[in-house]
């Protein structure tokens, strides 16, 4: 049987090439989900900053909590989403372990001198701490009070020398700072990934404004130390406290905190677009070789009749499809490693990831995908064969000759089953009210549909064909006619092509409409929310203090409410959060409480979103237990329940309570509030502060749509790949469908149909088949919307553009009609006798 199936092989290529096509894809999707992955689970952080530090002592950059199930209790851990600080205290400790040189405090926060439009982070330190990495002095002194000294790279973009003086933006005001001096690290100008900005060591407290305590502490040994017996040593000297002992690889996820972060987003991202690709591609493998080895009918049959037994024919055709599986695997396993570096380079371009976290490549992933990929193959051959090989030999002569109009017990009980389930999951949908817990579940409903389309396609399609049919007949009657008695025939061959369009049309719409639901309802909250008339926005690290008291000071102005961002745990429950201005607080924004008062809000108290309320089970007057950003434990009392947590966040807190726990603590922006604000005397209030800019509520808008659009090219870059997948499958099935009705077309034209009737049969039909899928995939994407959107929205309406939908329709339909014609005007070009010769 083996070598009857690499014989059938080199004899029908064409009839294996639409699934060889779809297995490559596939495994490319696979490997490249897999190695994002992988890179969440092993990327390498390397360090820039502690090059030259062998240990450094950190605080625990995870929250743990305890977690009971089923009776057995487990602990838990999730990264923090700011820098938790240390002890400052704890260097007299590490300063008397053995085999230590010296103790290096390090100070850790935001610097950058203004005007430099430098494209890396920057970050001050004191210059104490220039040892660890080590830089050195190439010109000037240490810096004093006052002073600061620059990485040579930041020195050369400012075109400053020592001694002239520069602006620097840290955590305060703009500050006028003499330049001391110029230091690099050795054999280069800068660090790679982020500028340097050295002060003196009481300058640098004062701007980390973390008093008593620093950011990590870095330890020298002696010379000819054994660096792990040191680290075991101080591990026991730290004991009874959070903080913890790195080296080696364990220094980069300590300097660059956001790579660290993105593993875990990673992880769940790479998950996600695996599970959501493997399950499109089992859908589209299944339907690419069921109709493959539909269009081989008659050869089986043939098989069948001289002898062949339906074990053996099972075999055969599952040989078949693991040599084919092999190759297309291999070679789309290769193909996916390529489509991997592409995938992260341009997570990396849109802001998705940070380049300190390094793809990782392994041999893995191609593994995966080529097992993935064989074992898809041979069980959607073994599955697609099931009904050849079990009919007698003369039914299966017959219904090659003509299709038959039955239908399988057991697919109709199994597309039933799969109806349901969309139905149930619809329900679930509709009440999941998160995010992360949404999105997953809406891929899964429009797979299931897809699934149920698939395997209801025949009996869908005579309903369709019967609809259509009379309409094709009086518009173009002989064409119509031919076309109507085709779709109607063969009902199998026409769900094998309805079932991938549809899917292309339910899954794009879907992917592009989740997010502009979510982001439409979140910015109308936001803009009703809103009361201020103007608000101040900045370009470099955020709105400084004074720039805020300079406009409280303007004339008219009633309120100018400070907003910085973050994110916060209740328990494992994690919630965006804003830090508000309490005073004048409800001038400039109405979350539209629904119970409490948000006026209310002051020191040692929060509001809440509903869904922040109910997730935690917490009313007006309870006390609830928050973990904010850096690791600090609060427990405010809830002041006000409020609705409009899509635009405002879960979470309200004083702006002094948050600023105080994240690495940027300058406000992101500035609601300002008033009856009559003049716009001119807002911008003369802030034109000492260069960055900061001054908006009304149109450009305000703008820029959220700006930053929304930025999140929108994360998510097409995530689910794009499936978008472009399927549309293969669209092209792949219909070309297959289309090329192996050569001897069909040839037998029309024998008998006296017209090359051009035969083009409009094809048309006509083409244009049912993109009615159905545009109806079926419109239908599929509505209902999960409308679920979707009464979950994170409590609207049952969601949100679509016009001219998107159009352009999806648009795209499904050019598809369509190009992979119907191309391959139609080849059949036609040759002579009908000689194609019925030939097949």
């Amino acid at each position: 049987m083996f070598s009857l199936a690499v014989s059938t092989l080199r004899a029908r290529k064409g009839a294996f090439a639409g699934a060889f096509v779809a297995l490559l894809c596939a495994a490319a999707l696979v490997t490249a989900c897999a190695a994002l992955l992988e890179t969440g689970l092993r990327g390498k952080i390397p360090t820039e900053r502690y090059a030259g530090t062998p240990l450094l002592v950190t605080a625990d950059q995870n929250v743990h909590f305890t977690k009971v199930k089923k009776g057995k209790t487990k602990t838990k851990s999730k990264p923090l989403t700011e820098r938790a600080w240390i002890d400052a205290g704890l260097a007299e400790r590490l300063d008397r372990v053995d085999g230590v040189r010296a103790v290096v405090p390090e100070l850790t926060f935001p610097a950058a001198v203004v005007g430099t439009g430098g494209g890396t982070t920057s970050w001050g330190h004191a210059w104490d701490s220039a040892r660890l990495t080590p830089f050195t002095l190439r010109s000037g002194h240490a810096p004093g009070a006052g002073e600061v000294v620059l990485d040579a790279a930041v020195a050369r973009a400012a075109g400053k020398q020592v001694g002239e003086r520069v602006t620097v933006q840290s955590t305060g005001a703009p500050t006028a700072y003499r330049i001391a001096g110029i230091a690099a690290p050795a054999g280069r100008d800068a660090l790679d990934r982020q500028s340097t900005l050295f002060f003196s060591a009481a300058d640098a407290r004062r701007l980390a404004a973390h008093p008593g305590r620093v950011s990590t502490i870095g330890l020298l040994t002696a010379p000819g130390a054994d660096v792990t017996a040191v680290r075991e040593r101080a591990a026991e000297a730290l004991t009874g406290t959070t903080a913890q002992v790195r080296t080696g690889d364990d220094l980069g996820p300590a300097e660059f905190l956001d790579a660290g972060k993105a593993r875990v987003s990673l992880v769940s991202l790479g998950a996600a677009m695996g599970g959501t690709s493997l399950l499109v591609a089992l859908l589209v493998v299944t339907g690419t070789f069921a109709l493959s080895v539909q269009q081989r009918a008659r050869e089986l049959a043939l098989l069948r009749a001289i002898g062949a037994t339906p074990r053996q024919l099972r075999r055969m055709v599952g040989r078949e499809a693991l040599v084919v599986g092999l190759l297309a695997g291999v070679a789309g396993a290769f193909a996916g490693l390529l489509l991997a570096r592409w995938m992260y380079a341009r997570f990396v371009a849109v802001g998705a990831l940070p380049d300190t976290l390094h793809l990782t490549l392994s041999a893995f992933p191609p593994l995966l995908a080529v097992l993935a990929t064989l074992l898809a193959a041979w069980g959607a051959a073994r599955a697609a064969a099931r009904r050849p090989a079990r009919v007698r030999p003369t039914e299966a002569l017959a219904e090659a000759s003509v299709p038959g109009r039955g239908f399988s017990v057991v697919r109709l009980v199994a597309g039933v089953l799969a109806a349901a389930g969309y139905a149930v999951l619809v329900l679930v949908l509709s009440g999941l009210r998160t995010e992360a817990a949404a999105t997953p579940v809406t891929f899964l409903t429009v797979i299931l549909a897809a699934a149920a389309t698939a395997l209801l396609g025949p009996q869908l399609a005579r309903v369709a064909a019967a609809v259509v049919g009379g309409v094709v007949r009086r518009v173009s009657p002989a064409a119509g006619f031919l076309a109507d008695r085709n779709s109607r025939t063969n009902a199998q061959r026409f769900a094998a092509v309805v079932t991938p369009l549809s899917l292309a049309v339910a899954m794009t719409s879907t992917i592009l409409f989740t997010q502009t639901t979510a982001g439409h309802a979140a910015r109308e909250q936001m803009l009703d929310g809103t009361t201020a008339s103007y608000v101040l926005a900045a370009a470099g690290p955020g709105v400084p203090r004074a720039a805020a008291e300079a406009v409280r000071e303007v004339p008219g102005v009633s309120a100018a409410t400070e907003v910085v961002r973050t994110q916060l745990r209740a328990g494992q429950d994690k919630f965006p959060a804003q830090g508000v201005t309490p005073e004048g607080l409800t001038a400039s924004l109405d979350p539209r409480a629904v119970a409490g008062s948000v006026g209310d809000l002051g020191r040692g108290t929060v509001a809440l979103s509903e869904l922040a309320a109910a997730t935690k089970g917490v009313d007006v007057g309870d006390r609830l237990p928050l973990t904010l950003g850096d690791g600090t434990k609060v427990r405010p009392r809830v002041v006000a329940v409020y609705a409009r947590g899509l635009g405002f966040g879960d979470v309200l807190l004083p702006f002094d309570v948050v600023a105080a726990h994240v690495d940027h603590p300058l406000a992101s922006s500035v609601l300002i509030a008033g009856a009559r604000v003049d716009a001119d005397r807002l911008r003369a209030a802030v034109r000492e502060f260069a960055a900061v800019r001054v908006l009304d509520r149109t450009r305000a808008d703008a820029v959220q749509r700006a930053q929304e659009g930025t999140q929108a090219q994360v998510n097409l870059v995530a689910m794009g790949l499936i978008i472009a997948f399927t549309g293969i499958a669209v092209v792949n099935t219909l070309v297959m469908a289309t090329a192996a009705r050569r001897r069909e077309l040839a037998m029309l034209r024998l008998i006296g149909t017209t090359a051009r009737q035969v083009r409009a049969m094809l048309r006509w039909e083409t244009l049912t088949v993109v009615l159905l899928a545009v109806a079926l995939g419109t239908g599929i994407a509505y209902v999960t919307l409308s679920a979707y959107s009464r979950g994170m929205t409590g609207s049952a309406t969601p949100y679509g553009p016009p001219l998107t939908y159009l352009g999806v329709v648009a795209a499904a339909t050019v598809l369509a009609f190009t992979a119907t014609a191309l391959p139609a005007r080849a059949a036609l070009r040759a002579p009908a006798h000689a194609t019925l010769t030939r097949t």
